[in-house]
């Protein structure tokens, strides 16, 4: 089974492949799934916010039941017939409590059942307040006058509560002396005593410690901040003392309307902090639990670090083996790519000599074959395009012997001017050297020299033509005669100039040079009619776009003398000086046309300049 498996299925680069993708990422993954399928992180974060809210909903329910005591005693009050009806005597000052004795027994009616209001285990303080300044309370008036709430800041508050509202006062300092030590904090709930026009007649103060609802705090576990935050913001009782009446950080999370306990963890620092609240349902005061994310997951947090640290480790020996196996893999291919970067800068004697039976050993051989067969192509189009031009040039002289036609050429001028006819012996003499030029010059090249002077003759010819003469002049530098040209990049530009320039009338056509350091500046100007805006920015442009039209050719131009233009002449130009030639066009209307040539020096010619 393992030979069969070798010798067929193995021989295939995505077989490899594969199989290296299942070793080394599968393998790694199935572990990672099954671990976190019994331990995920998202689990243990949800069951420490669960814990939490279900902690702060014992906490909030007994904070209620304290609080809800408070307002009891307060409703009980504010509601019984028997001791509002005493109230609203003793305020008014009616004559069944003018008489001292009425009046002391409707007092000590009202303190046996303040007495009795005291609240099952806890002690609350009572306080009754009347506007005619009567006081009843469930306490020693020694121990506390509680005329003195009168003075407190939050007193004024009161006169804007309606019916059964009542207003909480957070955490004060303790009025009470013998309770001051252990309790250096109290909460009140206030609420004021109408008649039935509304006007306020007395107000009703219960009183608890702070303690009472702290000492619910530190009963639970432990590194769990527990406090009880006002809708301002500041801590009115918490597990921590010295933090009552300071202002809560995370302000922003008591925003909730819903009572039921909310969780989010929160970063403080450099640690995490598992916040949960709970708004309260009578006033709008928040329970608020911090504790340390780490401490809240800390029976798992080591399993998380196992898990973590061998999640790590098995994940780097995969990769590196995954790595080292794709490289082994991928290497003829690497070879392949390089070969065919070499092929694409021209080289194509490079082979790549990747071989085997999968599928890269097959394609290296291919391609190694393919660079073979272009090769034998590119050799056959090679000879097969010499032995074309062979035949060309043994056509045009099939056709025409250069040798007799120049010998005939000469003969007949020599009779016309025997004939005292000069200037058709002229014509004749320039139109055979044009034809030598042309005809009997194989190279390409030939010098500025030779150029201006094969321009001259054809000037001749021309002006022998038309019947106004134009006049050719020269302002050529000596030391350019010598630079090498392509041949007719004049004759075009100085036609242009006859027939579209001049419009085959009189002018004056300038042939100007000027050596630089670096290049030559050939200059071809008539004083003709000039060209107008819209011609000389499509010339200007066919110009900027004959080097892309080269390369995309990827031959030279051909033509003969009449068929030659402006753009010819300037890929042929470009043909030879490469990039670093440059052509240009400038001309107005009625203000004639330049042509600026500037071909660059090579080595050899700048010994001259």
């Amino acid at each position: 089974m393992y030979r069969l498996l070798r010798g067929s299925y193995f021989k295939t680069v995505r077989a490899k492949l594969s199989f290296a993708s299942i070793v080394c990422i599968l393998v790694p993954a199935l572990f990672t799934m099954l671990i976190y399928n019994a331990l995920t992180k998202d689990a243990v974060e949800q069951q420490a916010r669960s814990n939490s809210e279900d902690a702060m909903q014992l906490v909030r329910g007994s904070v209620n039941n304290l609080l809800q005591g408070m307002l009891n005693l307060a409703n009980y009050i504010q509601v019984n017939t028997d001791i509002n009806s005493t109230l609203k005597r003793i305020a008014d000052g009616s004559e069944s409590t003018a008489d001292p004795y009425n009046r002391f027994t409707a007092t000590s009616r009202i303190m046996q059942q303040l007495e009795g209001l005291t609240y099952i285990g806890e002690k609350s303080y009572i306080t009754i307040i009347l506007t005619n300044g009567a006081t009843f309370t469930n306490y020693s008036k020694d121990e506390f006058n509680p005329l003195k709430f009168k003075q407190e800041s939050w007193f004024q508050q009161l006169e804007g509560l309606a019916g059964l509202r009542s207003y909480w006062v957070g955490s004060t300092p303790t009025v009470f002396p013998y309770d001051r030590i252990d309790n250096p904090y109290q909460i009140s709930v206030a609420r004021t005593l109408r008649l039935e026009s509304s006007k306020i007649y007395g107000y009703v103060i219960v009183t608890m410690m702070e303690t009472k609802i702290s000492k619910i705090f530190n009963g639970l576990t432990s590194g769990q901040d527990v406090m009880l935050v006002d809708g301002q913001g500041t801590i009115i009782s918490s597990s921590h003392g010295e933090r009552i009446n300071s202002p809560f950080q995370y302000r922003d999370l008591l925003n909730e309307d819903g009572l039921t306990p909310a969780s989010q963890i929160m970063r403080d620092g450099k640690q995490k902090l598992l916040v949960t609240t709970s708004k309260l349902s009578f006033n709008d005061w928040h329970l608020v639990a911090e504790q340390p994310y780490q401490d809240a997951i800390l029976n798992i947090s080591s399993i998380f670090s196992r898990v973590f640290t061998f999640q790590i480790v098995s994940f780097f020996v995969f990769l590196i083996l995954l790595l080292v196996l794709m490289r082994a893999f991928t290497k003829p291919l690497i070879r392949l790519g390089r070969v065919a970067s070499s092929v694409q800068r021209g080289n194509l004697e490079v082979r790549s000599g990747v071989r085997g039976q999968d599928e890269i050993g097959r394609l290296g051989f291919l391609f190694d074959q393919m660079l073979d067969r272009i090769k034998d192509m590119i050799t056959e189009v090679s000879v097969t395009q010499a032995r074309k031009r062979k035949a060309e040039l043994a056509m045009l002289q099939a056709q025409i012997n250069p040798h007799f036609l120049f010998n005939v050429l000469n003969s007949i001028r020599m009779k016309v001017m025997r004939g005292g006819d000069s200037d058709s012996a002229k014509m004749i003499a320039s139109l055979s050297k044009l034809l030598r030029m042309t005809i009997s010059r194989d190279e390409d090249a030939i010098t500025l020299h030779e150029e201006i002077e094969l321009l001259t003759h054809y000037v001749d010819l021309m002006n022998l033509r038309q019947k106004e003469e134009v006049r050719l002049q020269l302002e050529v530098d000596a030391s350019a005669f010598h630079i090498e040209v392509p041949r007719f990049i004049l004759q075009p530009l100085v036609e242009n100039a006859l027939i579209h320039g001049l419009n085959r009338s009189a002018g004056t056509i300038i042939v100007r040079t000027v050596m630089k350091e670096r290049f030559l500046e050939l200059t071809v100007e008539d004083n003709g009619n000039g060209m107008e805006p819209e011609a000389l920015a499509k010339l200007s442009s066919q110009l900027a776009a004959a080097a892309a039209l080269i390369e995309a050719k990827g031959e030279r131009p051909r033509g003969g003398m009449s068929g030659i233009g402006v753009m010819n002449v300037a890929e042929r130009m470009r043909i030879m000086f490469g990039d670093a030639f440059d052509m240009t066009a400038d001309s107005s209307p009625n203000e004639g046309t330049r042509i600026i040539m500037h071909i660059p020096l090579r080595e050899e010619s700048r010994h001259y300049v």
